[in-house]
């Protein structure tokens, strides 16, 4: 096989290749087996027939793209790793000659992975973030705990109001007909949370229990569902119930009912400590943020829009990833919150980019200081997940080698290693004030 590459533009190039009769006939012959398999020819059973009689009846073209999904792909795969490219998009084959007896040529425009030139990476100046907890964050905290151990309590008198959670059926109609997905009954919803299509949730504020109303709200123009985009639509709600939070005091019981203190002030020292910890935390996770985005706006480098779909794919999979750890699916939120995939895909692409920007960036700052990571390493955070797994560090590096996690879990640790090693050179300045 003969391979060979040229750039056309900063981040494109062809690649020809060029592989042996012998392995076309291979492929050939792959081919025909597979083809055979399922063709009726009257005397012979399926997978039976001779090569010679199958040819005459079907031509050996009949075979030609068969080889070519069999040949193609692993010839690629070898021809990449030849020239040292790496793709970062499908690639537009035009095959140029495939016919028995006859090589393969084929060419292939391909996206690669844009080249970095690093700016200036050492010495950049990251602001301090303040890591002082004061008595009024305290007591923020503690009012989100009264909140979240309120207890509803069901108003037999009274009118709904934010905050309160009501219980109700609803239909919506668009032109006077009911729509899909537009009904329910005895349905939770806290006013005020946002959660329903604009301005539906408002229209309850002041209605009381056993009351019905006609809410008239118009879908938003991004909204998932084309029959629904932008069209005006009135809600039959009836309310059945309105529950209220009942605050419990902010006391030394309230410290016993939810801490294993026993008085208000003991547990207010603990989360002072622990929204001590928190801010040191997302301090330090700030600076790495900021370092990062200095080194990379440093920078030059021309991103192709593949990688940053790519990325794109990646973070609604952790996004559906987290809302179903929230009881959520993809679906539900797009139907409450108006919105489809590409809408959340175009709120996601400029931080898709800015990912995509800040990993080349860290893999070239990398490279220019050798900065590597030794099997011990990789032991070390295989380790870390030994008693989750109930395995021991050898055994998930098995396991993870075999279904391809290791090499990302070395890039993970390599890329930490190198926002330490940004960290380490970097200055510290005190905000601004």
């Amino acid at each position: 096989m003969k391979a060979s590459w040229e750039k056309i533009e900063k981040n494109v190039g062809v690649l020809e290749v060029e592989v042996g009769a012998d392995r076309v006939a291979d492929a050939l012959d792959k081919a025909f087996k597979k083809v055979s398999a399922k063709v009726n020819v009257p005397g012979f059973r399926k997978g039976k027939v001779p090569r010679s009689i199958f040819e005459a009846k079907f031509g050996v073209e009949s075979l030609y793209q068969d080889a070519l999904d069999i040949i193609l792909p692993e010839v690629y795969v070898q021809a990449i790793e030849e020239v040292k490219i790496e793709p970062v998009d499908r690639p537009e084959v035009d095959v140029e000659q495939f016919a028995k007896g006859q090589v393969l040529k084929f060419k292939a425009k391909v996206t690669v992975k844009p080249e970095v030139t690093l700016g200036d990476y050492k010495g950049v100046e990251v602001e301090a973030a303040d890591e002082a907890v004061t008595d009024e964050e305290v007591n923020q905290e503690l009012e989100r705990l009264q909140q979240r151990h309120a207890e509803l309590v069901v108003l037999e008198e009274g009118q709904a109001a934010n905050g309160d959670v009501v219980v109700i059926d609803f239909e919506g109609f668009v032109d006077g007909e009911a729509f899909q997905g537009g009904k329910a009954e005895k349905y939770s919803l806290e006013l005020g949370s946002n959660s329903f299509i604009p301005g539906f949730e408002d229209q309850l504020v002041g209605l009381a229990k056993g009351e019905e109303k006609d809410v008239e709200v118009t879908f938003p123009e991004n909204y998932h569902s084309e029959d629904l985009k932008g069209k005006a639509a009135v809600f039959k709600v009836k309310i059945h119930d309105i529950k209220r939070k009942n605050l419990p005091a902010l006391d030394d019981e309230f410290a016993k009912d939810v801490s294993e203190f026993d008085t208000l002030e003991e547990y207010k020292a603990d989360l002072k400590k622990t929204l001590q910890d928190r801010k040191t935390q997302d301090a330090q996770v700030a600076r790495e943020t900021a370092v990062v985005a200095k080194v990379a706006a440093n920078a030059d480098v021309e991103i192709p829009v593949a990688m940053v779909e790519a990325e794109l794919e990646v973070m609604v999979k952790e996004f559906e990833r987290r809302l179903r750890s929230q009881g959520m699916t993809l679906e539900i939120y797009y139907q409450f919150s108006g919105q489809n995939e590409a809408v959340l895909k175009d709120q996601m692409r400029e931080d898709a980019a800015k990912r995509v920007l800040n990993n080349l960036v860290l893999e070239a700052v990398a490279a220019a200081e050798n900065i590597t990571v030794t099997d011990e390493e990789v032991d070390a955070e295989l380790e870390k997940y030994s008693q989750s797994f109930q395995k021991s560090a050898a055994e998930l590096r098995e396991l993870f080698a075999s279904n391809g996690s290791l090499e990302g879990m070395t890039s993970d640790l390599v890329a930490r290693k190198t926002v330490d090693f940004l960290l380490e050179n970097s200055k510290n300045v005190s905000a601004a004030v």
